[in-house]
Order: structure tokens, then sequence, then C-alpha cells
């Protein structure tokens, strides 16, 4: 028997067209690459329960945000999502150890630190400039773009992650690293 689990028990989110949960919905318990099928656009929503990550493009690229239990009623505002949600992504429940190498350089290149816990700045604590590619061994991960667990953030789930900006992150250099852990 594995030592670690994750479990896919549903989490559910509920998109809505307009601000204040009016207009059409999309109910939504699992991934959505496309959500332009369902919805013209998406401009609140409600997770009523697990979490989620959304991305303003389509195929779980772009800027992201995190989404736990809570509702959202104008979250273009308060998140600064100007072009909307385009796809989402459902953050299984993880029970068990975590481990993240990150590393320097793209290609899982250059100075490797391997993470058990959470890092709230690579710089101080791992003296690494940046980190550019990672490798999840365990668990799920948010990076984030400034120290202390601020800025734009990165979902990272289990496998191998030689480019962020194959992700669609652009040039964004990670400085600290949370586990998702006890957040849904």
């Amino acid at each position: 028997m594995s030592m670690t689990t994750t479990d896919m028990t549903m989490g559910k989110i509920i998109f809505f067209e307009e601000r204040n949960f009016q207009g059409r919905s999309y109910e939504c318990m699992s991934d959505c690459a496309d959500m332009s099928s369902f919805l013209t656009r998406c401009q609140s929503c409600r997770v009523e329960s697990g979490c989620f990550m959304v991305y303003d493009r389509p195929n779980f690229v772009g800027n992201q945000v995190f989404m736990r239990r809570g509702e959202y009623a104008d979250y273009m505002s308060m998140m600064g999502m100007s072009s909307g949600i385009r796809s989402c992504r459902m953050i299984p429940m993880h029970r068990g150890q975590f481990k993240l190498r990150i590393y320097e350089k793209e290609n899982l290149t250059g100075q490797m630190s391997e993470l058990v816990e959470d890092c709230d700045n690579i710089l101080d604590r791992l003296r690494m400039s940046e980190c550019l590619s990672s490798q999840v061994i365990e668990g799920h991960w948010l990076l984030f773009e400034q120290p202390h667990f601020r800025g734009r953030m990165l979902y990272l789930r289990p496998g191998e992650h030689r480019s962020f900006r194959d992700l669609g992150m652009g040039s964004i250099r990670f400085m600290s690293m949370k586990r998702i852990v006890d957040m849904c």
C-alpha cells in the first residue's frame, strides 16, 4: 500500500457570466481546458467544495489564481484577471509526504535544491537567485513570483516541469514555494 494518496473526491465550482452570481452558469467538478464552449464570459464564481486553479487562457496556461471554498462575486477586479477565466483545473487532495526539486535553469539543470516544506524565500534560504524548472516528486505545490508567497503564482502537480515558459508564464522568476496542504 502506498504511503501517499491523492484523493480525487469531488470539488465543485460554479462559474457565472455576470457579476454577483447572475446570468448563465456552468458547474464544473473536474478539469476544463476551454470554458468558451460553455460560457461567453465569466465574471463571478462560487467554489462549493475543494480547490481549483483558474487560468486566463485555455489549456491551463497564462495567469493563474488559486481558489478555495468561497464566493467570488467579482473576481476580475479582486484578482486582476481582466481577460476572464478561460480554463480551470481541480486540485486533488493529497495526503502524505511532499517533495519538490527546484532547478536554477530550464530543463532540470543548474543548481538543484530539494524541498519537503514551504520555502518563503529561495534567495535567503537556498542561496538560489531563480527557479526556472522543477520536478514534483510528491504532492501539489504553488510557486510564487515574490518572497513570502506573494505575487503571481504557478500550480505544479506531480511530474517534470522543464520550462515554466511552456506553461505560459513568460520570464517570471519564482521566489517562494508552498505546499497545497490543509488549504482546501
